[in-house]
């Protein structure tokens, strides 16, 4: 059973799917590990690192995709400066695992089954208490939220702590946080860890308790439908739900420092939580960071990608945030693949199993089709919108 891990080809992809720790023990299971030359270097592991965990150094692109079993990556399949696509250099019936946005890209799957690959998405691992373990999306989502206040506590032009000087007392920064998922959360606890005042929303009440544990206070929006989706993540609600939404946070955004946002929902645009009327209502000087805007942004004035000042407010759209800590990141990402291949790999044997609840919903692409209902029903949506060609 050989194993590979590529380089990411991606700019701004800086994440390596092994480490050398946990390359050593897949070694110690027998299993063959091929390393792409370079793969860790953006994460600041060398190839001679790889070599004394075990692994075999490849420097022949074609030849590790193409002879490997089981082919390990961060980001989704890439186009080449070739012009091919990655893709094309798996053999029929490799195993793929990686970040595949399904939801948002389904034409990646579809390419995927056309070229008989089974591949397992990292996005799709299933949030319970067995799968926690191989949750890619939380481990990196939580060193999002973390940077995420770095970057404002650098952008403000204010302390975050209150202080007592011999020139008077400095009020500590007003931070407010939309979204209390794994990002949400470690915002919080790192707001508060630099001495803010912390507020958070959340259209799910029952992560009030989360939130005040952390030493925040939960503002509350009592709504009058369900809003959570399966595995936990928050529902996209209904245009009065979100009115009402707005009116409440309205407040909150105006009198805080630094508002940071986290909602996003897989699949689809990022819900708009900060209007143009919200920021214009803000102080001279406060920070956004918006961490939904790879998905379209929660705030209105995000430029994905960029830094702007918008009415004396300076809002920040940063992408792939958890690559910008390449060495964590790939730490947890790593220990996260590779508890899924503790799943996959019986005595040296891969085994496939359906009647796996986290295999089943982590398997998007299997013998020439699309497994997942979800993924066949945005490729379905994509292809209707597209417009016929004559």
């Amino acid at each position: 059973m050989r194993i590979a891990v590529a380089k990411e080809i991606e700019v701004c992809e800086r994440r390596v799917a092994l480490i050398p720790d946990t390359v050593a023990r897949l070694v110690k299971q027998g299993l063959e590990v091929w390393v792409e030359t370079g793969a860790g270097e953006r994460s600041f592991f060398s190839d001679s690192a790889y070599e004394t965990a075990g692994a075999t150094i490849i420097s022949d692109t074609a030849k590790l995709w193409g002879e490997t079993d089981i082919l390990l990556k961060v980001s989704p399949p890439q186009e080449r400066e070739d012009g091919r696509s990655e893709i094309d250099l798996l053999k029929e019936g490799a195993v793929l695992v990686s970040f595949l946005n399904p939801l948002g890209n389904p034409v990646v799957a579809q390419q995927l089954a056309n070229r008989k690959v089974t591949a397992l998405s990292m996005e799709m691992i299933p949030r319970t208490t067995r799968a926690q373990s191989m949750d890619a999306l939380s481990s990196q989502a939580s060193l999002a939220g973390y940077k995420a206040v770095l970057i404002a506590a650098a952008a403000l032009p204010k302390y975050f702590p209150m202080l007592t000087t011999a020139a008077g007392t400095i009020a500590p920064a007003k931070v407010f946080i939309m979204g209390a998922g794994v990002a949400g959360l470690q915002a919080i606890a790192t707001a508060r860890r630099l001495g803010a005042v912390v507020e958070a929303f959340d259209i799910r009440p029952a992560v009030k308790e989360e939130v005040q544990s952390l030493g925040a206070k939960f503002v509350e929006v009592k709504l009058d439908e369900e809003t959570v989706a399966a595995g936990g993540y928050a529902k996209e609600i209904s245009e009065a739900s979100k009115q009402r939404t707005q009116e409440v946070v309205a407040e909150h955004i105006k009198n805080s420092d630094v508002v940071i946002t986290t909602a996003q929902v897989p699949g689809r645009q990022a819900p708009r939580l900060v209007t143009e009327e919200m920021v214009a209502q803000m102080k001279p000087g406060s920070v956004i960071v918006d961490l939904a805007a790879e998905q379209g942004g929660n705030c209105a004035c995000t430029e994905p990608g960029k830094d702007i000042v918008w009415n004396g407010v300076t809002i920040i759209g940063p992408i792939n945030l958890p690559s910008s800590m390449p060495i964590h990141a790939s730490q947890l990402y790593a220990k996260n693949v590779t508890s899924l291949m503790q799943l996959l790999i019986k005595d040296k044997a891969l085994q496939v199993d359906f009647s796996d609840d986290i295999v089943d919903a982590a398997c998007v692409t299997h013998a020439g089709e699309i497994r997942n209902q979800r993924v066949r029903d945005a490729l379905q949506a994509l292809n209707t919108q597209q417009p016929a060609v004559n």
